[in-house]
């Protein structure tokens, strides 16, 4: 199971990764931000949720991003342009990979914060008082604001332009995906927008693979591997991610005990393959039942093999490095999403 993939994984970068942004979340800036969170319980605000996510859900898709990084600098381990640095690694690893994979972790977990805020115009009574689904936003703008900001200083830190250069370029890449994400969920018609297997690709790899895919390149870049190198820990981190998020939109049509209760997107991969085999007409008659056809379908079937097919590019990637039990563990991570 991915919780025990997680779990080894960690033993071999040195320690778990949920320590890692962990000095950030305990400075007094944020722990007073999560003092005034407190005041939302009993309010509907997502942000509470992202909150709990962060304490309890950290043993398993929270930290993947940071462990990966961490994973993929040991497989490569130290390059011959970098001979003279070698004192400075840890368990294999340089410490400015480390701070590289804490970075990326800032990242990911200020865009979770920001997407908590609530669109006050749809809010309902039971949500909760309107004054603090207000001030729910205020916070969930601030604190996620206050990790990017920790997270730009540390890339700073760094002094490598190319790496800037990289990390930058992922969050404008995040920025835009989340966008395309909000505009469409407002439409009224977003039921019916006629989105194909391609744009799916193209939106998931802005909204969930730039980071991971850039932040694989940007450590093999700060040990100064070749080019080749680079562009192999990039297709990992960007089909392992494109697997991943596949994997997750899969779950509400092959689990078991799915039912009716789980929820599903009509934007995630089962739904969007399903709509291009039904023709635009049929889909849109058949939106009432949808669950139930699409399972039935062939979206769930091609989706899987979608996900296997990422999964099968970013292990073709590991290849070029060398075998080692980090690039075992990135290529246990690949089983993991892509296990039906």
């Amino acid at each position: 199971p991915w919780s025990q993939v997680v779990s080894e994984a960690e033993k071999i970068v040195g320690y778990p990764t949920s320590f890692m942004s962990l000095r950030c979340l305990l400075s007094d800036e944020l722990s007073n931000i999560a003092m005034q969170v407190r005041k939302l319980v009993g309010t509907k605000h997502p942000l509470l949720d992202t909150a709990r996510g962060f304490v309890y859900d950290s043993r398993n898709n929270l930290q993947m991003r940071g462990l990966v990084v961490l994973l993929i600098s040991k497989a490569a381990g130290p390059s011959t342009a970098e001979l003279s640095f070698q004192h400075n690694m840890v368990s294999g690893i340089y410490s400015s990979q480390r701070s590289l994979a804490e970075i990326t972790e800032l990242i990911h977990t200020a865009f979770l914060v920001h997407r908590g805020i609530v669109n006050i115009g749809e809010l309902k009574s039971c949500d909760g008082p309107l004054k603090d689904m207000q001030f729910g936003n205020k916070m969930a703008v601030l604190s996620g604001d206050f990790l990017l900001a920790n997270a730009c200083t540390s890339l700073a830190q760094l002094q490598n332009t190319k790496v800037v250069e990289l990390i930058s370029s992922a969050i404008g890449d995040l920025v835009q995906g989340i966008y395309y994400e909000n505009s469409k969920s407002s439409e009224e018609n977003c039921l019916t927008d006629d989105i194909g297997i391609s744009t799916w690709k193209e939106q998931v790899f802005l909204s969930h693979s730039a980071l991971l895919a850039k932040s694989c390149q940007a450590a093999m870049e700060l040990a100064k591997h070749s080019a080749e190198i680079q562009d192999m820990a990039f297709q990992y981190g960007k089909h392992m991610s494109m697997s991943h998020k596949l994997h997750s939109d899969l779950q509400p049509f092959v689990k078991e005990s799915s039912s009716d209760t789980m929820a599903f997107s009509l934007n995630s991969a089962p739904a969007v393959l399903h709509q291009e085999f039904l023709g635009r007409e049929a889909w849109i008659k058949q939106i009432r039942e949808l669950q139930e056809a699409i399972k039935a379908g062939k979206g769930v079937t091609s989706a899987i093999d979608l996900c296997r097919c990422h999964g099968n590019r970013a292990l073709a990637a590991l290849e070029r490095f060398p075998p080692s039990e980090a690039r075992a563990a990135l290529a246990n991570i690949v089983y993991a999403v892509t296990r039906f």
